[in-house]
């Protein structure tokens, strides 16, 4: 099945893309700078939405399937690297990225509070952390309890997709300095898969990482 996962990703965000999507994508990697790392780059939506301020371009995709249709895309792009590796493992040195970017990924991490430590070991001081993700309803309400309920069979049929996980919190608690954020509800999307949050958070500065002294 993950052949034909990536053979239709971007036809299954086509419409959602026309509706507003590739605006709010774009809109976020404009504030990306210097060396740029790319979680979870499935098969290069944002490829051409970076600016001319990042010197350095590295996606990682864990997903063979994903890899192979992205690869294709960066043939006529030597100069961007393309790592098979899981975001909860990332084979770079720490502080090695002025930027890192997820867009539509912390959903469908194995282990996201493992991602959050890893983008922060990846992360220089000074730099940024840009996210674009769809997030839980409030709590309490009838459509988070019904992302609880159907999440079990979304997530088979999704790549792994949590309806109702919220990156925030997770960020937070890693010491991260959270801008104001935008939410809304994902352009093309119900309102079981639709509420969404994007903006940038910042890391600590060293000597404030948790297990620093």
């Amino acid at each position: 099945m993950g052949w034909l996962k990536a053979r239709m990703y971007d036809r299954l965000l086509e419409g959602s893309e026309r509706a507003g999507l590739h605006d709010w994508r774009r809109t976020l990697l404009e504030r990306a700078r210097g060396e740029v790392l790319e979680l979870g780059a499935g098969t290069g939506g944002n490829l051409n939405l970076y600016p001319s301020s990042v010197s350095r371009l590295v996606l990682s995709e864990p997903d063979r399937h994903m890899r192979e249709a992205l690869r294709r895309k960066l043939a006529a792009r030597p100069d961007v690297q393309v790592l098979d590796a899981p975001a909860e493992a990332l084979p770079v040195p720490s502080q090695s990225f002025d930027t890192v970017v997820a867009t539509l990924v912390l959903c469908s991490v194995v282990d996201p509070g493992r991602v959050v430590s890893e983008i922060l070991r990846v992360l220089r001081p000074g730099g940024s952390f840009l996210f674009l993700e769809h997030i839980a309803a409030p709590a309490g309400t009838w459509t988070r309890l019904a992302q609880g309920a159907i999440e079990p069979v979304w997530r088979r049929i999704s790549g792994g997709c949590h309806l109702t996980r919220d990156p925030g919190p997770l960020l937070e608690a890693a010491g991260f300095a959270v801008s104001p954020c935008t939410e809304g509800m994902l352009p093309g999307s119900g309102t079981l898969f639709g509420r969404s949050i994007r903006g940038a958070a910042q890391p600590p500065s060293v000597g404030e990482r948790p297990g620093s002294s």
